[in-house]
């Protein structure tokens, strides 16, 4: 059994506290050799796990100090251990300072890049500096409900990935934007036959793992939420997706719409051919051996010759399609997975 001196040289450890006064039994503190201070007992902990925020920043001094304060007030109602990682994505002077007048809070990281590297860019550096498992991303700039955080953090049990979609009652999305957002997510959804209620919302809760796992493919841009998306959707992990409002924005965005489109248009197709390549080709072989009929009945009734060179070659064609894809998808199969 051990002595009273040994247990009581840990007295911030509670199982030494309570051996320590077993073996005092009856005796008094003036009785004792040596005096046996009293161990805080540790503080309560968190109930659930702890989760990093992550917000990324590009001139937008503003809103970067009360969306930090905002995001301190709803992390700490939480009662979860956090942290608060601000990426400075090369900003301006004014918002520098203005991320600099939050830098007496405890839990606040602020990481800067040397210069604007991308939104993506900035959610892949934090994330590789994480100190959690739970990821919560966020704009800077005060258009998400932040103040719903607490509640999309407790929708996380049992799923990989929830997604706060801007579909609540009160969204302000540019109308110049709708168009080809509702394409973009039709398209996806086709894609990933997945029904998408917003494909590249900027809140959202995730696992640090998955994110890491899919790194590579990442991008730099304001497509990583996009991608992020996609590639746990066509690998089966289960994404729930909660309705937020989306309030007006302050200040200037920096997306470009048409380029951004038309990158976002790019990266669907190359990520559902990264991972699903048969629904891109299997229905491009089935139209374009509908264009072979097509032509060998129309030019049979309307000319009585059958064009058949055109429509051998686009059966040619339609085949070599199928095989390519097919190909895609058994190399695909092949390959490590992600999942």
């Amino acid at each position: 059994m051990a002595s009273i001196v040994d247990v009581c040289e840990q007295p911030t450890i509670e199982e030494g506290f309570e051996e320590c006064v077993a073996l005092l039994g009856a005796r008094t503190l003036v009785d004792a050799p040596i005096i046996i201070p009293i161990p805080k007992r540790p503080q309560p902990t968190a109930k659930f796990g702890g989760v990093t925020v992550i917000v990324p920043c590009y001139n937008e001094q503003r809103m970067i100090a009360a969306t930090v304060r905002q995001l301190i007030d709803v992390m700490r109602a939480t009662r979860r251990p956090y942290e608060l990682i601000v990426v400075d994505d090369g900003s301006n002077e004014g918002t520098r300072c203005e991320i600099a007048s939050c830098a007496y809070e405890p839990h606040l990281r602020v990481l800067r890049n040397d210069r604007n590297r991308g939104y993506g860019y900035s959610l892949k550096r934090a994330v590789t500096e994480a100190q959690y498992e739970t990821i919560v991303i966020t704009d800077a700039d005060g258009t998400y409900p932040n103040d719903c955080m607490a509640e999309l953090l407790e929708m996380m049990e049992g799923f990989d990935m929830v997604v706060g979609a801007r579909t609540g009652v009160n969204v302000h999305v540019p109308l110049s934007r709708r168009p080809a957002k509702w394409a973009l997510r039709r398209l996806a959804a086709y894609l990933t036959d997945t029904e998408i209620p917003d494909l590249n919302s900027g809140l959202r809760v995730m696992k640090r793992s998955l994110i890491r796992r899919f790194l590579p493919l990442l991008p730099d841009g304001f497509s990583f939420t996009t991608t992020i998306t996609l590639a746990l959707l066509t690998h089966g992990h289960r994404v729930r997706y909660v309705p937020i409002d989306y309030a007006k924005r302050i200040g200037r965005s920096s997306i470009k719409p048409v380029r951004d489109t038309m990158n976002f248009l790019s990266l669907i197709v190359r990520t559902v051919l990264y991972f699903r390549p048969l629904r891109i080709f299997a229905p491009a072989s089935a139209i374009v051996f509908g264009l072979a009929v097509g032509v060998a009945l129309v030019t049979k009734l309307a000319f009585g010759q059958l064009a058949d060179v055109i429509s051998v070659t686009l059966v040619i064609a339609a085949v070599q399609l199928f095989a390519v894809g097919l190909l895609a998808d058994l190399i695909d199969k092949r390959s490590p997975s992600f999942s």
